[in-house]
């Protein structure tokens, strides 16, 4: 049996939040070890999810895709400080970056991307800081210490080029001054899109069927769900409750 919905890029965020809030291996890290959450919005989400309650989430941001001309602060400072969670308590004046260090391999760290190629589940990282951000300092800790690296990132990020290719590409020194090339930092782990998570929540298959809208749409994604008449009905529960997701916005300007 088959039925079709489609998320905003806000509805995704949630959705892709409340799957990875109920992978085992976070659920154990929360009990027994350390989960450190990345800057991004949907990493936003996820801590909403993880915590329990909600937090200004464009001020959990560090780089951010925004319209030419429009400020980037009215997002949000980025001044929200790090989320870094042992046996599930907060812990005061940590940094993900720190926490990797101490990190093994029962420990969680979850960190959102930029581009996807869904087929080889490789994500893509933008870096503008001089020395990588927050990806550059931790991921070959995570690495060779085998951390659980836990990538949520929605479809309408999905790229069709190969993203080592285009890293190399962005590494090129050879670029226009007038608009300088964003360099993109490849990485593997475990990726949650919304397919993942309509499978995880609610033990259907998802595929993307397809994509885009207006009115608050823009980047939204059309899902073809498959799955028995009771899977479908609880995927169906859990739309409805993603309907009244608002987008995020930004502050106005006074």
């Amino acid at each position: 049996m088959y039925a079709s919905i489609v998320l905003t890029v806000a509805q995704s965020k949630r959705l892709i939040a409340k799957a990875v809030a109920a992978l085992p291996e976070v659920r154990r890290a929360l009990e027994e070890g350390t989960v450190a959450i990345g800057r991004g919005t949907t990493n936003a989400y996820v801590a909403e999810e993880v915590l329990g309650h909600e937090i200004p989430k464009g001020e959990y941001v560090a780089g951010r895709t925004m319209p030419k001309r429009v400020p980037g602060n009215l997002l949000g400072t980025g001044a929200y400080p790090d989320i870094v969670l042992k046996k599930g308590e907060a812990v005061d004046n940590a940094t993900v970056v720190g926490a990797v260090a101490e990190m093994g391999p029962d420990d969680v760290f979850i960190k959102g991307g930029n581009a996807l190629n869904y087929p080889e589940r490789v994500v893509g990282i933008l870096v503008g800081h001089p020395t990588g951000g927050t990806i550059g300092g931790t991921y070959g800790t995570i690495i060779s210490r085998k951390i659980h690296l836990i990538i949520p990132i929605g479809l309408e990020k999905l790229i069709h080029e190969d993203i080592n290719a285009l890293s190399r590409v962005t590494r090129d020194a050879a670029a226009h001054p007038a608009a300088p090339v964003v360099s993109l930092f490849p990485i593997t782990g475990t990726v949650i899109t919304e397919i993942e998570a309509f499978h995880l929540l609610c033990d259907v298959e998802a595929r993307l069927l397809s994509a885009g809208g207006v009115a608050g749409a823009e980047g939204a994604v059309w899902l073809l769900l498959e799955g028995g008449a009771r899977e479908l009905d609880a995927a169906l529960t859990l739309y409805e409750r993603l309907a009244d997701e608002p987008n995020l916005a930004v502050h106005q300007q006074t």
